[in-house]
């Protein structure tokens, strides 16, 4: 119970490698807020699994891109817990085309969650952080340096999440607050089955023979990676993000 009376939000939560964070996070003891934007059914099955684990949690619904929905929805973290401890920047979006075809909207909606919207979630979330040896955490995806078709706009926005995990983790050090990032390969998630669409079982064949490991990775394991960070056995990891790919992009 390593993180016992400690308070976790994490966004994009409602499944994926976001759900296995709350869930791994409030089986550690902490408090947790499930982040969802559109599916609530989903969001208030991943709170109703970790309360029956005998977990704490509650839904918070938010549109990264907007502001005021942002800090409205920090005010009701801070009124109902008082303060964070750890802030994972999970959710993502994007239209997986090349980057003759995106179009403006596309382009703004893609940073807007990625590079926009996670500088005002740690704008907001640094207030409730002093004083807790806070950890924030950014998501990131290896189409930051290597070239995966369609993946142009994300791996831009990525890229430049990445940096600004570098920058922030200077910054905020200052403050007791590390920050760092995760950077997964291929993991079994509802998003890369729909990348993958219909071809998913065939594409899932080439993934796994690209991966040393020789399989795709799990939700869980990315998770488990995060919380480490989030630990206080990461106190001296700041502005890093972890590779953790089953050596994926070794070759």
């Amino acid at each position: 119970m390593r993180f016992h009376r400690k308070v976790a939000l994490v966004t994009g939560s409602s499944r994926g490698i976001g759900r296995a964070t709350v869930e791994r996070f409030a089986a550690e003891g902490a408090a947790v807020i499930v982040h969802y934007r559109r599916d609530r059914v989903a969001a208030e099955d991943t709170v109703a699994a970790i309360r029956a684990a005998g977990g704490t949690a509650d839904a918070e619904c938010a549109e990264l891109e907007d502001g005021d929905a942002l800090g409205a929805m920090f005010a009701r973290v801070r009124e109902r817990h008082g303060a964070l401890d750890f802030f994972v920047a999970n959710a993502a979006a994007t239209s997986f085309r090349t980057l003759q075809t995106v179009e403006s909207r596309h382009v703004q909606r893609t940073f807007g969650i990625t590079v926009d919207g996670f500088l005002r979630c740690v704008r907001e979330a640094v207030p409730l952080m002093k004083g807790r040896e806070g950890a924030i955490v950014g998501v990131s995806g290896f189409d930051s340096f290597r070239v995966i078709r369609g993946h142009g706009l994300l791996g831009a926005a990525k890229s430049a999440m990445e940096t600004l995990i570098r920058y922030l983790g200077v910054e905020l050090a200052a403050e007791g607050i590390r920050v760092n990032g995760v950077n997964p390969g291929y993991v079994v998630t509802d998003s890369a089955k729909t990348y993958a669409g219909a071809d998913f079982e065939r594409i899932r064949l080439e993934w796994e023979a690209s991966t040393p490991a020789g399989r795709m990775g799990e939700p869980e394991e990315i998770a488990s990676v995060i919380a480490f960070l989030c630990s206080r056995e990461a106190s001296f990891v700041y502005g890093q993000t972890l590779v953790v790919d089953g050596g994926l992009t070794l070759r």
